[in-house]
């Protein structure tokens, strides 16, 4: 058996009393869209803060590709091949959408941040920062200022500089959050074919999308893992049912 590009173990993360994430185990194959699901306050966004390195666990660990990888930096483990997109955007507005790809190209080269000799004008820099951009379809709006970006261009950004790291494994933390059903459909699409070459791990509460797109799921409630498997015996766990699933169908 072919062991997962991503492997946790029993990650626990509290804040006093309060227990955000409890012994929370999963495993994501290579090539796989594994989505997290659950509803508002399950812990979501603080297990892909821990997965990603930003924020650091109480106990537990995180292997990628069979390296432990619990207490490294974020910085350490984007350059091992592991991104994440952020719930609120995180783009340079006022740098060029080239120069936002650019940077994150340049720091996966290891190469020192010149902002008096913009790495744009970098032609290796440049060619692999318009790779990027076309693979999101943004290709035509590298000279435009990022901010100028609708919302949901600015989450195709992301996407472009996550892809720019070189990264393996993707974790998109509610990509589709504050985006029209056009834009939605343009991510939803986008994500579809990142799944041909790319690991990704997904937070997203819009369902329909959610299982369009998921091979498999965990569903998290009050911080544990109640259910994870294919999105079909998921849907029909009496568990989840209870616990998320049913309030969202009744919403």
């Amino acid at each position: 058996m072919t062991a997962p590009l991503l492997s946790v173990r029993n990650l626990r993360k509290s804040y006093g009393a309060l227990k955000v994430t409890d012994d929370v185990s999963l495993d994501v194959a290579s090539g796989e869209l594994h989505a997290i699901i659950g509803p508002n306050g399950a812990g979501k966004t603080t297990l892909i803060h821990q997965l990603s390195g930003s924020l650091s666990s109480d106990s537990g660990s995180v292997h990628l590709a069979g390296e432990d990888v619990t207490h490294l930096s974020m910085v350490a483990r984007v350059r091992r091949g592991l991104a994440r997109s952020f719930q609120i955007t995180s783009i340079l507005d006022g740098f060029s959408v080239l120069e936002n790809v650019a940077l994150a190209v340049q720091a996966r080269s290891g190469s020192s941040f010149r902002f008096f000799r913009p790495a744009a004008r970098e032609a290796a820099l440049n060619d692999a920062a318009v790779a990027a951009l076309s693979r999101v379809g943004l290709a035509d709006r590298a000279g435009r200022r990022a901010g100028s970006l609708s919302h949901g261009e600015k989450r195709q950004l992301e996407l472009a500089v996550a892809l720019a790291t070189g990264a393996r494994l993707l974790l998109l933390d509610e990509p589709l959050a504050g985006t029209g059903p056009e834009e939605s459909a343009i991510l939803v699409g986008l994500m579809r074919e990142l799944k041909a070459t790319h690991t990704i791990v997904l937070i997203e509460h819009d369902m329909d999308a959610v299982f369009a797109l998921a091979d498999r799921m965990s569903v998290l409630v009050y911080g544990r893992v109640i259910a994870s498997g294919r999105p079909e015996a998921v849907r029909s766990d009496p568990a989840v049912r209870a616990a998320y699933l049913g309030e969202e169908e009744a919403a």
